[in-house]
């Protein structure tokens, strides 16, 4: 439980400092460049990370890298781009709320991880709890903008699982993000210059924007999501990424003097019940008659252990080797004809039965 609330911390970073980002990107950065926006944000951070790492792509991580780059990276930010620009902050953040939902699906499909009713209960709760939050069905709908959230809520999804499946044994997550957003980062400017000719200019405000969201809400950020993949099961870290409209709704409230109807704060009480959900354990039977502890959002609790089974399977091997050597001296003594040498052999496999 001490370790499961601890890397749930580290992950929640990530939704925080992604639920500044629409704020920043809609007030501060310029419209219509989602494709070098995405450039701006990816590439400096990921060799700012590449730096710290010193480490590049190995063996298969080179194409891995390029796949996970455009989905969780470049392709993903383009897609937010335009959604930031074309919704309201608050219908973007409720479309990207059901992402407990997509990443239960692709890991339950990618790495074996079934989800629980009790993920699946807080997950509802915590979608249901984003609608009252923000009260996304009283605003105007631009379908442009809400086939670019779902299509970065898939593919972000998908990408994040296997990131998890991949990255389980190589590298540590500093590496493996900085070569994800450099991939991503180079992979879109090609399409930057061809759709969206020269770049556009930055004042001031859109340059300390781009420096805010490419070091808080994209290097510190991933770092810390894929930490949390790396070490939580897929289901609790979406729900753990429900604190992103939380974080602004609570910006507008800090930044804006909103205030907070009754409605939002019973919104707020369901996502935070819901991302508790995640962290609950419960007392199930063991195999010696004891209580073992089973964490509902893991895999991985009730398995047994490796090295037993290893015994085990020798052991029977063994025993098997050795009935195959008596029953071939049975057969041996019965083909020579030697009647004490089959009586012999039959009293020995008895005593090994």
């Amino acid at each position: 439980m001490e370790n499961t609330v601890r890397w749930s911390l580290v992950t929640a970073i990530a939704p925080i400092a992604w639920g500044t980002n629409y704020f920043v990107t809609h007030e501060y950065l310029p419209a219509g460049h989602p494709l070098y926006g995405a450039v701006f944000r990816a590439l400096p951070a990921g060799l700012l990370l590449l730096a710290l790492a010193r480490r590049l792509p190995h063996g298969v991580w080179w194409w891995r890298s390029l796949l996970l780059g455009v989905c969780n990276m470049g392709a993903f930010f383009a897609l937010i781009y335009v959604a930031s620009q074309l919704l309201p902050v608050s219908l973007a953040a409720t479309i990207m709320s059901a992402s407990p939902f997509t990443l239960a699906l692709f890991a339950w499909g990618l790495l074996g991880e079934r989800p629980a009713a009790l993920v699946l209960t807080g997950a509802t709760a915590g979608i249901a709890g984003v609608v009252l939050l923000l009260g996304a069905g009283s605003v105007a709908v631009d379908f442009r903008g809400v086939a670019a959230s779902v299509a970065a809520l898939v593919m972000s999804s998908g990408g994040y699982v296997l990131a998890k499946k991949w990255g389980r044994a190589d590298a540590g997550p500093l590496a493996t993000t900085a070569w994800q957003l450099v991939a991503g980062g180079l992979v879109l400017i090609p399409f930057a210059i061809a759709i969206e000719g020269s770049p556009p200019r930055l004042d001031g405000p859109a340059i300390a924007g781009f420096a805010y969201v490419g070091l808080v809400a994209t290097a510190l950020a991933f770092t810390a999501w894929f930490t949390g993949l790396r070490k939580l099961p897929a289901a609790t870290v979406g729900l753990i990424g429900l604190l992103n409209p939380v974080t602004g709704v609570l910006l507008g409230v800090l930044l804006s003097g909103d205030k907070l109807t009754g409605r939002q704060l019973l919104g707020l009480t369901l996502v935070l019940l819901g991302i508790a959900c995640s962290q609950l354990r419960f007392g199930v039977p063991g195999r010696a008659g004891g209580s073992k502890r089973f964490d509902w959002g893991r895999t991985d609790s009730v398995r047994p252990d490796a090295a037993s089974i290893s015994s085990d399977a020798a052991s029977i091997s063994s025993d098997e080797g050795e009935h195959d050597g008596h029953d071939r001296g049975r057969r041996a003594a019965r083909r020579s004809g030697d009647q004490h040498g089959v009586l012999r052999a039959q009293r020995e496999a008895d005593d090994l039965s």
